[in-house]
């Protein structure tokens, strides 16, 4: 305090704190609307600065009218450089974490264009936030006086202990970052583990991979199994995939009829349905004289792994109606009888087969 209490510096002081204050309200209104209004456009980036503002003025605000109630109050040096420090702390805090948020969005609105709308991986959003807020922290302790050279050395033994007991959890990260980098799986791409798990990824994070089932559940897998596990990626190296469809006819069908006949129903999914590629060519192989009939496999070309339920679905209704429009016969399995010799030999024999 003063020498002397000096009233009427007090009461400029609190004038000049009150004025302060109706600053930080008008700039929270103002900024405030202008945020609304950013989130009504189709742009990100005005998003996140009208957020690095809407954070940083209501403080900085009341952290500038302090300042100068304290230097109008004519405070005695010492009080006046702790004020000044508390102050600088405080600053120092309330833009790292205005920063924080402001790189972590970048980071994820660059990820989001890299890797489609469905990309949602805060990986990289975490980790750009844990930065800036440890050099934020170690920015605010120096400016409150404490020699940060030595906490430093203590960091690096102590982060040392603390990686021996987190090992699983470090692997887990450093997994997840190499995923990532390396491009194995991204957010929106459908994988299937060798250990069974399927579904579209939806976040990768510091510790595990979130995936979707078709069902719509969420399975959640670590991001260290993927470094000893076999995956198969349905949208790598192209989204758009091969749909194999198995078929049978009769072995007096005419095979050039029924190759025009699955060409014909192929065209005309691949032109009318949804999630096939379109103008597409439809392939036919007949492949195999089966015990039942002559085996083919259908070729159709679908945008997408989760299409295949719809387009097969919807060949497989219009191929028999045509099968039954022109009398192509699709037939049952037979049962084939062993021989004679096999018959009575003395053993037990399985005397039937089913195939097909």
């Amino acid at each position: 305090m003063p020498e002397s209490l000096d009233w009427g510096r007090v009461l400029t002081a609190a004038i000049v704190i009150v004025a302060a204050l109706v600053v930080a309200f008008v700039l929270r209104t103002l900024v405030g609307r202008l945020h609304r209004r950013a989130g009504d456009t189709r742009a990100a980036w005005d998003d996140l600065a009208a957020r690095l503002v809407y954070d940083v003025a209501v403080p900085l605000a009341l952290v500038g009218g302090v300042w100068v109630a304290a230097n109008v109050l004519s405070l005695k040096p010492r009080p006046l450089e702790i004020t000044g420090r508390v102050l600088t702390a405080l600053t120092v805090i309330v833009i790292s974490l205005a920063c924080a948020r402001l790189f972590a969005g970048i980071v994820s609105q660059v990820a989001s264009a890299k890797q489609g709308m469905a990309a949602s991986v805060t990986i990289f959003a975490n980790i750009t936030r844990v930065v800036v807020l440890g050099i934020g922290i170690l920015i605010m302790l120096q400016s409150l006086g404490v020699a940060i050279t030595p906490l430093l050395g203590a960091l690096g033994v102590g982060g040392l202990a603390v990686a021996l007991a987190l090992q699983d959890t470090l692997a887990n990260l450093f997994a997840g970052v190499h995923v990532l980098a390396s491009k194995t799986i991204e957010p929106g791409d459908y994988i299937k583990l060798s250990s069974g798990q399927e579904g579209y990824v939806v976040d990768i994070n510091w510790r595990n991979t979130s995936i979707t089932t078709l069902s719509g559940n969420v399975e959640v897998i670590p991001n260290q199994r993927f470094s000893d596990t076999i995956l198969t990626n349905y949208h790598r190296p192209a989204q758009d995939m091969s749909l194999l469809i198995q078929g049978r006819v009769a072995y007096d069908s005419d095979l050039e009829h029924v190759e025009k006949v699955l060409i014909e129903t192929g065209t005309e999914i691949m032109s009318e349905v949804e999630g096939a590629v379109r103008d597409a060519e439809t392939l036919v192989r007949f492949h195999t004289f089966a015990d039942s009939g002559i085996e083919f496999t259908v070729i159709l070309r679908i945008t997408e792994f989760g299409e295949q339920f719809r387009i097969k679905h919807e060949f497989l209704k219009r191929l028999h109606r045509r099968f039954q429009m022109e009398n192509i016969e699709i037939p049952y399995p037979h049962l084939r009888m062993l021989p004679p010799s096999a018959r009575h030999n003395g053993r037990a024999p399985d005397l039937t087969k089913l195939e097909g």
